[in-house]
């Protein structure tokens, strides 16, 4: 906090007190510069960050929209609920950084992509299919050149005998 007499930086709580509706705190500071005191008001940020959808609607953003779509992705992988809420922990990070108190939808489907990526690529591909909605080549690029190996693993370990070229 800047004391409004000196610009310091630097200062010390003398007191603080809930207002009457107990909506905000009152705070005495006391530069420790000059000594002079002021006073501060903090109150809880009570307006919503918000998710831009493709046809241009705004939606509140929803830790637990996020959470169910990363679960979907993930059910039947070996993806640990802690991998997967620190993914919804970077989405809800990279919403709240936005200096607009919004982000496209478009733009948290590729934070979640990149994650998953990096941590099991079928979640990769089961999320990636349902969120590009079959629209980018680069995305089935991925999913062939990802699913190819782990076809060949499935193949191989069915049938023991056969050899892979």
């Amino acid at each position: 906090m800047k004391c409004p007499f000196c610009g310091h930086s630097e200062d010390k709580v003398v007191d603080s007190r809930e207002s009457k509706e107990a909506e905000s705190i009152r705070r005495r500071r006391e530069c420790l510069k000059c000594e002079k005191r002021f006073t501060t008001y903090e109150r809880i940020d009570e307006i919503p960050y918000m998710v831009v959808k493709k046809d241009g609607r705004r939606e509140k953003f929803e830790r637990q929209k996020v959470l169910a779509g990363l679960l979907r992705a993930c059910e039947k992988r070996p993806v640990s609920i802690g991998k997967l809420e620190q993914i919804v922990n970077d989405v809800e990070a990279f919403v709240i950084d936005s200096p607009e108190r919004e982000r496209k939808t478009s733009e948290i489907g590729t934070v979640i992509m990149n994650q998953l990526k990096k941590h099991d690529k079928v979640a990769y591909v089961r999320f990636a299919s349902v969120y590009m909605d079959n629209r980018h080549r680069c995305f089935w690029r991925d999913a062939v050149y990802f699913a190819k190996p782990i076809a060949i693993q499935h193949y191989v370990a069915d049938n023991k005998h056969a050899r892979v070229r």
